[in-house]
């Protein structure tokens, strides 16, 4: 018998998608620039640019992330020694937390404090992040406490 948690987003009926803003603890927020998903500052007639991100929760610390209403959605994908995050053309709300090919879509929220960090459910150790740069592509980074990426984003509920 499944453990059920109270208040649990998920159990017979279909998820509910949410829309959440991100955006690293150096104020960049995510964009997209030619189907890449890329973190900067976006100011003045930009800041229309900011991709907010489409989350179904799928356990208590689970959830799948998207964008564009849900359209495309993030993964981690190994292909011999590299790992990589993409956006890939699927429905949010057609995945599964019971597919075992939908487990590249999962990642694992931690908070800590104010902050949050999305570690792949598919790829353990592996943690979404941004340059320290701006304009550079969102990834994943297997070094989360190395200065060279930032691991850390707020995440608010869009309003």
């Amino acid at each position: 018998m499944a453990l059920e948690t109270v208040g649990r987003p998920c159990g017979k009926r279909p998820c509910k998608m949410q829309a959440f803003r991100i955006w690293d603890i150096n104020q960049k927020t995510f964009y997209l620039r030619n189907n890449q998903l890329v973190a900067g500052y976006l100011q003045g007639p930009n800041v229309y640019l900011e991709e907010k991100i489409d989350v179904v929760p799928i356990e208590p610390h689970a959830l799948f992330l998207g964008i564009h209403g849900g359209k495309m959605c993030l993964s981690c994908v190994k292909t011999g020694d590299e790992t990589r995050l993409q956006l890939e053309a699927v429905d949010i709300t057609d995945l599964s937390k019971n597919k075992k090919q939908d487990k590249r879509f999962t990642f694992i929220r931690s908070d800590s404090g104010p902050t949050t960090s999305f570690e792949s459910a598919a790829c353990p150790g592996w943690f979404l992040c941004t340059a320290v740069e701006a304009d550079q592509p969102v990834s994943l980074t297997n070094m989360p406490n190395e200065g060279a990426m930032v691991t850390k984003f707020y995440f608010q509920e869009d309003e």
